[in-house]
């Protein structure tokens, strides 16, 4: 049996994370951390220890050649760690949760050149937040396809440039725009629910695998931003759900006109009637402007009078 078999059971399910999106939107206005909770003003330095790595591990797969085996999970998660210097020394892990801990350095995950999962949620703290990214090499996590970062008040996508990344979850940050993402060409979800984004300024036509993208709750107000997001060559499905836009009466079908291949806005797919009436306006649209660009025709010139 190969490592892939053995962690085939393991591998995180799209719809496993959808459906956990779902049960989070039945939850009207609720915080990532419980309203009122209280964070003292500095940590103590918590390390992660060897006694909390053996609790941890778990997932024993072959390794290299196959003659040797390690385990490849670990989880150690709210153990309130504001080190993880220790994981230098597990090369062999894919699959790791350290999420509601204190963490604002992230680069020992660096050792880890097998990562394929990472889970780093909650990691924020009063005085000392992670405003953006920083310690994740993409020259070393070259297999890294799912990192979480929900909750750690991140104020910039920067810094998130892992070429094999598919899935990034970066709900309840504090991002006001998407940037530095053009190069992830792997990308097919996109998780930005509930930040301060008011311009969908930023997505690029090099993110050509793009397939879901989760807006809700932000502050996208004007329907005109609609229009960046129609060079997402494989964008399929679309939340905007909780933004000023979705006000307008004609939202869902601007929706449409501006991205044709789009299939399901809000989790309600598109009927065919909808699909016809949206090609009329774009070529209507099309029409339109096709026309003023066009010369305006000379006109004749008239003859001089003559003179009596």
């Amino acid at each position: 049996m190969s490592d892939e078999d053995d962690l085939e059971d393991f591998e995180p399910d799209q719809d496993d994370f959808e459906k956990e999106e779902d049960e989070k939107e039945t939850e009207e206005g609720e915080d990532y951390r419980k309203e009122g909770e209280e964070f003292p003003e500095e940590w103590l330095p918590t390390p992660l220890t060897e006694d909390m790595m053996k609790e941890g591990l778990s997932l024993l797969c072959k390794t290299g050649s196959g003659l040797a085996h390690a385990y490849v999970k670990l989880e150690v998660k709210e153990r309130d760690l504001t080190d993880i210097y220790l994981l230098r020394s597990y090369i062999h892990l894919r699959y790791v949760d350290v999420s509601e801990n204190h963490l604002t350095d992230l680069s020992p995950l660096n050792y880890l050149t097998h990562l394929l999962w990472l889970k780093a949620d909650g990691n924020q703290l009063r005085r000392n937040r992670i405003h953006m990214v920083t310690g994740l090499d993409p020259q070393k996590l070259i297999s890294l396809h799912t990192v979480e970062l929900r909750g750690n008040q991140l104020e910039s996508t920067l810094g998130i440039n892992l070429p094999k990344l598919k899935n990034l979850y970066l709900a309840q940050n504090m991002l006001k725009k998407v940037e530095g993402l053009e190069d992830l060409s792997n990308l097919t979800t996109l998780h930005l629910r509930d930040n301060q984004i008011d311009t969908l300024s930023g997505f690029s036509r090099e993110m050509k695998s793009l397939q879901y993208l989760n807006l809700r709750g932000n502050m996208v107000a004007n329907l005109g931003e609609l229009a960046k997001l129609r060079d997402l060559p494989k964008l399929r499905a679309l939340v905007l759900l909780d933004n000023p836009c979705t006000e307008e009466t004609n939202y869902r079908q601007e929706a449409l006109v501006q991205m044709p291949y789009l299939e399901r806005l809000d989790k309600e797919f598109y009927e065919e009637e909808e699909r016809a009436e949206a090609d009329e306006i774009r070529q209507s649209l099309k029409e339109d402007k096709e026309k003023e660009q066009e010369p305006e025709p000379e006109r004749d010139l008239e003859p001089e009078q003559s003179l009596i």
